[in-house]
């Protein structure tokens, strides 16, 4: 099967994904905040099974690795699907309309197919590994802003972070050369803004594979430039991320960043 062909497979499943957390948040209204987090945890269960039940039902032999304890051994097989069936659950919680579905797929450790699915916009962001990156099938390409002081930068923080941190340093470094310094709550939207031409670059080091694979793909596909903060090439088990649009700016934030 074809890279495309995974692509669609991972579009249909992210549309059922989002209905589902569509459905679901209807149900965090003001009086039923003190069960935000049980209900969380259902809307992203229920989420993540429809997708895992719309692949695996394809892809019977694939492993699978999903945020809410999905992991599943694909045996013999080479391919892997990474899955976050809600990201951006706070804003999620809060009724703030930023939050995504993201799929991912490797094959022998290669990511090759990416979907990121927003469902309050209706945006549909995909890539296919060698064929680039799209929005509601129209071309993706990131920005050619090559100056800090002109770049709009997002950033993501771990929980419980401590006003002494480090990641509370690193943000204090750029942020008096960047022209903004964004912190959305979605590190799959983040990742799909940077290819999209909307941000220029997005730094953390706190994520989780599921959180990254499908959007590195996106940004890759799109022209962007994925590493380590440091400069290191990016693993997707590690939890450190520098992505940009692949412009001077880049250099510029590992010197920031380290």
């Amino acid at each position: 099967m074809s890279e495309t062909q995974f692509v669609d497979a991972a579009v249909r499943a992210a549309r059922l994904a989002g209905a589902v957390l569509q459905e679901w948040a209807d149900k965090f209204t003001v009086k039923h905040k003190s069960h935000a987090a049980d209900l969380v945890t259902e809307a992203d269960l229920a989420a993540q099974n429809v997708i895992y039940d719309a692949l695996h039902g394809q892809f019977a032999d694939h492993g699978f690795l999903g945020e809410e304890g999905l992991q599943h051994d694909g045996g013999a097989s080479a391919y892997r699907w990474v899955i976050d069936p809600l990201d951006g659950t706070s804003n999620y919680v809060h009724g703030y309309p930023a939050y995504a579905v993201s799929i991912g797929l490797e094959h022998q450790d290669e990511l090759i197919a990416g979907v990121i699915f927003d469902p309050n916009q209706d945006e549909m962001f995909t890539a296919a590994k060698g064929q680039g990156a799209a929005l509601n099938g129209k071309p993706l390409q990131v920005s050619d802003t090559d100056q800090l002081s002109k770049s709009m930068l997002v950033a993501s923080f771990p929980p419980g972070v401590q006003r002494d941190g480090p990641e509370i340093a690193r943000f204090l470094n750029v942020l008096p050369q960047a022209q903004t310094i964004h912190r959305t709550g979605s590190a799959a939207l983040n990742l799909a803004y940077i290819a999209a031409g909307r941000m220029e670059g997005y730094w953390s080091t706190s994520l989780k594979p599921w959180d990254m694979a499908a959007g590195v793909l996106i940004v890759r596909e799109a022209g962007g430039q994925v590493t380590a903060c440091n400069g290191q090439p990016w693993v997707l088990e590690d939890a450190d991320l520098l992505v940009t649009n692949g412009t001077a700016i880049h250099a510029e934030l590992i010197e920031l960043l380290t």
